[in-house]
Formats: structure tokens, sequence, C-alpha cells
């Protein structure tokens, strides 16, 4: 959900995959695993909801997890992933009444939506909108990390410091296959 702007292709075959194995288990677990089967629509109900579910948490952990990266889009997602997190819990619970989404309790989860945009909306037009233009991928170090993974070595000496000696590639011996150009550094 928060990726998926960075390369729409890639995080829409991820997206894909993931309904598709996110149904595959669900259909298991409502059919196969238990001893009592619900009825045809009610299980596949069960499945929408579940899958529905699985997007707002989605929503509502990934905006929050990359704030940072991300503070305009993270704005938005946290307050979509609460409502449609607990729309999809009122419609997933056989024993809970679909009336509760024109309830109280549905104009409090709208209340705290609300509350949490306008607060985040707030820290995210500090933060200067989307931090990262290069697809960066920060988890709680600060600055973006970008995507590198052995393209080129790197100074373990800090900024304007003395380098210190680099330590040479190792050749492959005969037993090691080579790497090269596939983003494997050893």
């Amino acid at each position: 959900m928060v990726h998926h702007p960075l390369d729409p292709a890639r995080y829409t075959m991820v997206g894909i995959a993931g309904v598709v194995v996110f149904l595959m288990a669900t259909a298991v677990n409502e059919f196969l695993l238990v001893q009592d089967r619900p009825p045809l629509v009610r299980a596949l109900a069960v499945i929408g909801a579940s899958l529905l579910l699985s997007f707002g948490i989605g929503m509502l952990s990934g905006g929050l997890q990359h704030f940072d990266d991300f503070p305009a889009r993270g704005a938005v997602l946290v307050p979509l992933g609460i409502v449609v997190s607990f729309v999809a819990f009122v419609l997933k619970d056989a024993e809970t009444s679909p009336r509760l989404l024109v309830s109280p309790l549905m104009l409090v989860v709208l209340l705290v939506a609300g509350a949490s945009h306008l607060g985040l909306s707030t820290l995210a037009a500090g933060a200067g909108g989307e931090a990262s233009e290069g697809g960066g991928h920060s988890h709680g170090g600060g600055a973006a990390e970008t995507d590198d993974h052995g393209s080129k070595p790197e100074s373990s000496s800090p900024a304007g410091g003395p380098s210190s000696p680099t330590v040479p590639e190792e050749t492959p011996s005969a037993d090691q296959p080579k790497h090269t150009g596939d983003g494997h550094a050893h």
C-alpha cells in the first residue's frame, strides 16, 4: 500500500501474489480446518471481509511504519486503515450486527480517523511532503536508505576523516560460484 506508487508494476504483482496466497489460506481455514463449515455465502463473506481487513491493517501499519519516508501518504493511509479495518472486522464476525456500521461506535471510529488525519497531515506539512524522491526505504534510522545491496564498497571512515585501508575482494575459488553484477556482495 505504501510502496505501490514507487514502482506500480512491481508492487501490483506483489499485491496480486499476496491476495492469492491470502485467499488460499483463508479458504483452507474456513473450509478445511473447521468442523462446522459455514454456508457458502457466509464463507465467501468472511473471506472477502478478511481480505478487506488485511488491506486495512496494511494501510494502518504501513502508513505508520513509513510515515517518515512518505508523510503525506501516511496521513491518508492511517485514517483509511482505521475505518477499513473496523468495517471489515464488523463484517467478518457473524455474531456482530452489521447495524454497528451505523451506530455511535462508528461515529467514534470516524472521529478518531478524522483526528488522526488532521494530526498526521499537520505533521506531514511540517516534514515537507514526501521525504524520499529516490525510493529510499528507512526503517527507523532517520535518513532514507537506498537499496544498493553491494553495488559498490562502502568506506568505513567518517566523512572528512582519514580513510582506513580497504580489504581486497576475495577472488572466488573453483569451489565458489563467481557473482558479478548480481547484487550479491561477499
